[in-house]
């Protein structure tokens, strides 16, 4: 549950960033992401309506990043954190719109949130065996997860099979490494670009309403927090490939589920202490454990026509 959502953001930084483009920007277009599903889910009571919605309001910002990025070849970093502060300003802006001033959106029915497509799917099953009973009752606590769940999955393979075993993904690739040396076999570097980065931005977008619209009911100015930057994390843990960056979102996620479990028993552990265990654990794994890191050889680097 708390993995999906730096799933879907990690994703859409491993096309970025493999297509030559730094996208630090998936905080923003997480956020955005996460008020528009909010927000569109409430209206129309239609949790798909609004995850979609999310997707192309992510989408959105991505295209703000391209132009700034691949047109006027603008320093990436740079752009990437004005679109860090142009997607929660703009969140907050437009909730207060929405909702009569108010800094937060209506919370959703439970009836109208993400679905759990196995709910109690084993639990319902009937057996007297107490030993099976057991096992379908642990089958029932794994499998019992929001939709978006086995959809960021689901994602995982697909940007795999995209980037390693078809046409446009070697182009993606391409670019990423040596645009150059694309263009003069005929590849149209900037479309390339385009396509990545936007496809990065939706990808966010599902991110963030896969908190609002699943984990959590509503959007608020606090609710992403960090996890873009823990999804780029887990993208350089995964050395830049969709199956390693899905390892170090369920590593990050689970110490987040770490944190909500240690938060509900007795023991005296500060609040504040919790609060920080999933961001020290990112940067305990990123110093000792990732090593040298080593993106694609034009990944961050302008790039001009000749």
């Amino acid at each position: 549950m708390y993995s999906a959502p730096l799933m879907y953001t990690s994703l859409g930084g491993v096309l970025s960033e493999n297509a030559g483009v730094v996208n630090i920007g998936l905080e923003g277009m997480m956020t955005i992401g996460a008020f528009a599903g909010a927000t569109v889910a409430y209206f129309t009571q239609n949790p798909w309506l609004g995850f979609l919605a999310a997707g192309l309001a992510g989408g959105f910002l991505a295209l703000l990043h391209a132009i700034a990025c691949v047109t006027f070849t603008a320093d990436h970093v740079v752009s990437g954190i004005a679109i860090n502060f142009i997607g929660p300003g703009l969140s907050i802006f437009l909730t207060k719109i929405f909702f009569d001033g108010a800094a937060m959106t209506l919370p959703l029915d439970l009836n109208h949130k993400i679905p759990r497509p196995l709910n109690r799917f084993f639990s319902s099953i009937s057996i007297s065996n107490p030993i099976l009973k057991k096992i379908f009752n642990f089958l029932n606590s794994i499998f019992n997860q929001y939709a978006t769940v086995y959809i960021a999955f689901l994602l995982v393979l697909a940007v795999w099979f995209l980037l390693y075993k078809t046409k446009i993904g070697l182009r993606i690739r391409s670019v990423g490494e040596h645009p150059r040396a694309a263009e003069t076999l005929g590849v149209n570097v900037y479309k390339i670009k385009y396509l990545a980065v936007i496809l990065s931005g939706v990808l966010a977008g599902f991110g963030g309403a896969a908190m609002s619209i699943a984990v959590i009911s509503n959007y608020r100015a606090a609710l992403i927090s960090g996890q873009g930057f823990i999804a780029l994390a887990a993208m350089i843990f995964g050395k830049w490939r969709p199956q390693g960056a899905m390892w170090g979102c369920l590593l990050f996620g689970a110490a987040q589920g770490l944190v909500v479990h240690l938060g509900g028993t007795d023991l005296e552990i500060s609040s504040q202490l919790l609060a920080m265990l999933p961001y020290i654990i990112t940067l305990v794994i990123l110093m000792g454990f990732v090593g040298e890191a080593r993106g694609p050889a034009a990944n961050g680097v302008p790039y001009e026509k000749n």
